[in-house]
Order: C-alpha cells, then sequence, then structure tokens
C-alpha cells in the first residue's frame, strides 16, 4: 500500500450521515474500509439540510407556541432577534468546519480520502484529490455509493446566470431577503417560507398543485391555511415561465409566470424536488448511465451490476429521501455486508435484520412547520392504491384535553388508517402544535403490526397530547 494506491475490504463513495453509518458498521465489522468526500465530511444534512433547516425554524416554532399560552403570549409579541438566530444556526452547523466529523471518523477508525471520488470499473475508485493528485482505491468486495442527492432544477432559460437560491442557500443565508419567491409546495418549501416569514421576509409561495401533496390532503390544508394567516402569500396552479435578475450584486430577480404576470423579489428559491448526485461518479464505466438514480434491492445492493459488488445507500437510490431513513439502510448495508463477505447467513426474510423493509411500510416522516405534520405508514389513498380494504378515522384535537392544555385554540387533526383485513393500523398522520414528539409511538404501532384491540388496552397519560390516540380508538369502536 502507498499514497497513491491502495486496497481495502470496503470503498465509501461520500461521507454523509449514511457514508458514515456504513463504513462504521463495515468497519466494526472487521472490514477495512476507507471513505471518500469531495466536500465537508458530515454531508448535506449537516451543513445545508436537517441541521441548520431546524435551527432556523425552532425559534419560531417556540415562539409560536409560547403565543397560545395564556400569560406568556404578551411577552413574546415582538419580533424575533435575528442575529441570534442565525448565529444559532451557525453554531449548529460548527460554522461549516467537519473538524468533529475527521475527530469520529478517526476514533472509529475509518481512513479518509478527501477529493472527488469516480468509478473507473468494477471495484475500482479514482479520486482527484485537492492538490491535484490522484489516488486510486482498490475494494476487495465491495463499493458503497452513498453520495446522496441535489437539488432539481426547472428547464428554464439563462437559469444559472440568476443567482437562485436552493435548499443550500436557503439554510446558510446570512441575512434575511425583504421578498422571496418560493417555488415549491414540498417539505423545503414550506419549511423555508415557515422560518424566513417568521424572521421578516415577505414570502410569496408559487405552487403548481397543492402543499405536502404526498401526505393526508388535511395536512397542506392545514399548512397553507396557516401560512396565509403569517402573511404569506400563496399561489397555487401556477408556473415559473422566466427568471431574470438586473445588473448587479444586489439585482432583484424578476418573475414572470405562466399567465403572464410578473413578480419582483431579492431572491428566489426553486425547491422542486432533489435529483441523484449521479452525474460524475462514473458510472458509464460500469455499464450504467450517469445521472440515474440506482436501483437496489431490500439489502440495499445494486440490482444493475454483476457479482453483487456495488451497493447504493440513502437518497441515491431513491426509496426514501430523507436522512434517518438513510441512517436505516446504511445500518442495515453495513451488516449484511459483513455477513456476505464472511459467508454467514443473511436474513431476507421480511423485517429480517438485513432488509430495509421499513422504506415501504413504515417510514416516519416530520414537516416542522407551525403547525406541525408527522405521518408515518400509509396514507389512506396510498393504501387503498396497495389494495387494502380500510378504515379511516379522524379525530379532531379540539377533543383532547391535553392540546388544550398545550395551547389555546389548538388547531390540529389526527387520522388512523386501518387494515380491516388484519385489524392493525398501516398508517397514522397527525397536524398540529407539538405533535412531532407523537410520532415515534405512531410508528411503533406501524412496524409492530399491533392490533387495534390491543392497542385499546396501551392507556395515554391525562393531560397529554398523546390522549388522541384514545380518541381515535375510541371512533373506531363506535
Amino acid at each position: 500500500m502507498n499514497d497513491t494506491s491502495r486496497t481495502y475490504d470496503v470503498v465509501v463513495i461520500g461521507a454523509g450521515p449514511v457514508g458514515e453509518n456504513v463504513a462504521d458498521r463495515t468497519k466494526a465489522a472487521g472490514l477495512s474500509t476507507v471513505i471518500v468526500e469531495s466536500e465537508l465530511l458530515g454531508g448535506e444534512c449537516s451543513y445545508w439540510a436537517c441541521e441548520p433547516s431546524k435551527a432556523l425554524l425552532r425559534p419560531v416554532l417556540a415562539r409560536a407556541d409560547a403565543r397560545r399560552v395564556p400569560g406568556l403570549k404578551q411577552a413574546v409579541g415582538g419580533p424575533l432577534d435575528v442575529a441570534a438566530v442565525l448565529a444559532h444556526r451557525d453554531d449548529i452547523v460548527n460554522h461549516w468546519h467537519d473538524d468533529d466529523q475527521v475527530e469520529w471518523l478517526n476514533s472509529v477508525s475509518v481512513d479518509i480520502v478527501r477529493g472527488h471520488g469516480r468509478l473507473d470499473g468494477p471495484r475500482q475508485v479514482v479520486v482527484s484529490t485537492p492538490d491535484g493528485g490522484t489516488v486510486r482505491l482498490t475494494a476487495r468486495h465491495v463499493v458503497a455509493v452513498c453520495t446522496g442527492s441535489g437539488p432539481a432544477l426547472p428547464d428554464l432559460p439563462r437559469l444559472d446566470e440568476v443567482r437562485h437560491w436552493t435548499s443550500r442557500d436557503v439554510t446558510s443565508a446570512d441575512a434575511v431577503p425583504g421578498r422571496l419567491v418560493v417555488v415549491g409546495g414540498g417539505v423545503v418549501a414550506v419549511e423555508m417560507a415557515t422560518a424566513w416569514n417568521a424572521l421578516g421576509a415577505e414570502v410569496t409561495m408559487l405552487v403548481r398543485d397543492g402543499l405536502l401533496t404526498r401526505m393526508e390532503p388535511f395536512a397542506g390544508e392545514l399548512v397553507a391555511d396557516a401560512l396565509r394567516e403569517a402573511g404569506v402569500d400563496m399561489r397555487f396552479g401556477t408556473t415559473v415561465t422566466a427568471v431574470a435578475r438586473d445588473d448587479g450584486p444586489d439585482g432583484e430577480v424578476a418573475v414572470t409566470l405562466a399567465d403572464g404576470e410578473r413578480l419582483v423579489a431579492d431572491e428566489i428559491l426553486f425547491a422542486i424536488g432533489r435529483a441523484p448526485r449521479t452525474d460524475d461518479i462514473g458510472l458509464e464505466t460500469i455499464g450504467l448511465t450517469p445521472g440515474d438514480w440506482l436501483k437496489v434491492d431490500d439489502t440495499c445492493r445494486s440490482t444493475a451490476v454483476e457479482d453483487g459488488w456495488l451497493y447504493a445507500v440513502g437518497d441515491v437510490n431513491h426509496r426514501v429521501l430523507m436522512t434517518h431513513q438513510g441512517k436505516y439502510q446504511a445500518r442495515i448495508a453495513g451488516a449484511v455486508i459483513a455477513a456476505r463477505v464472511k459467508g454467514e447467513p443473511v436474513d431476507e426474510a421480511r423485517w429480517g435484520t438485513h432488509v430495509t423493509t421499513a422504506d415501504s411500510v413504515a417510514v416516519p416522516q416530520v414537516v416542522f412547520t407551525d403547525p406541525e405534520v408527522a405521518a408515518v405508514g400509509l396514507s389512506a389513498r396510498e393504501a387503498e392504491r396497495a389494495g387494502h380494504r380500510v378504515r379511516v378515522v379522524d379525530r379532531d384535537f379540539g377533543s383532547v384535553a391535553g392540546a388544550v392544555q398545550y395551547a389555546e385554540g389548538f388547531r390540529g387533526m389526527a387520522r388512523m388508517v386501518v387494515d380491516l383485513d388484519r385489524g392493525t393500523v398501516v398508517g397514522v398522520t397527525f397536524v398540529g402544535p407539538g405533535v412531532a414528539e407523537l410520532l415515534h409511538s405512531a410508528t411503533i404501532a406501524v412496524i409492530s403490526e399491533v392490533p387495534v384491540e390491543r392497542l385499546w388496552h396501551a392507556v395515554p397519560a391525562f393531560p397529554t397530547i398523546s390522549e388522541v390516540w384514545l380518541r381515535l380508538m375510541e371512533a373506531y369502536r363506535g
């Protein structure tokens, strides 16, 4: 082994949370492991997505909750301290330094190669290092691609000249724009509209369909109502046909809509989806198409490459584009890689040790808006499309004493989707202040396939928001 040619059991491309977890698990299993990263160790979630966005949103949601508490709302009537919020965000992301991530990888004895990694045939990865050098890595057994996803962009003329915002820019901005246009209606769009509106921006949302369309319809409707009440200008059934920015570093952005209307803003955020980061990782050298998602089986092993040496974990496989689910995949992938290398039995049964069953059955998600949205499993529409015979049970949080205690005028809804043939819960959605902490109980109910008749005996403490479970059970029993 030398500085320019190295051999390991496992080579991991991408050192975000997913890649780090794969590397940790394979190394812990006794496999020599190296991880390759061209940016900051810790990846998108740590520096430009989950962590900074929630740092921006936490003060917003805490103030919103406080304003619903008698005796407290008068004390929090003023504006947020923008400088303090942004400073807190900077602290959370360690001021975009990855020293702590380096220290952690060193502590688990995973080697690090800084630079851009590209496949160069089966089990071969060539890394172009920042100093202009090249390191060739050979994997005895496995290459795991954990390069994640990046923001998808619309096909608009001269878009690259506009200095538009993506999810990275909106979470790392160092000042509040006077006017912000948000294009999109998904999680990034609604969360960042919530945050920057509360921090003082005039926000206009341009939404082609509805908000949060992959969730239960009432979730997007309640969030839209709250955004309107907060002062966000909501435009539905709208598409952008052109964007241009005036000359100069502080030039305004002109946005032309399909109906000919023209808007002017200081910044424009495109939050219309995600695209795989596979366009420049050498897929063509192994017979795959650059820029494609990487299809895998339930163990995260590629289904398009012979000999089983290629794994794709996290966003890049397009199963579930969420950090926590990617880390779940990584824990399983690390274990199954080790088992296969050592010739040990692989448990591929449903809910087995080496399969990512939850990806298709019980994915939990929280949208940190005001009100919060928390959901797991199948929506009613998804359950019906999957062929389940279901019963949908809805309850308003107004009937829950704990919710009334939590916030004056608490507005929200809970839905439970029950598979009538099995008598189990297959999906749950909560919308309302503070409901994120209800989600894990719902996740356990779905994962465990607990009969609803048994859930009747899970008694929620009084008075807590969790008492909504009792109301759902009562409604189900009639």
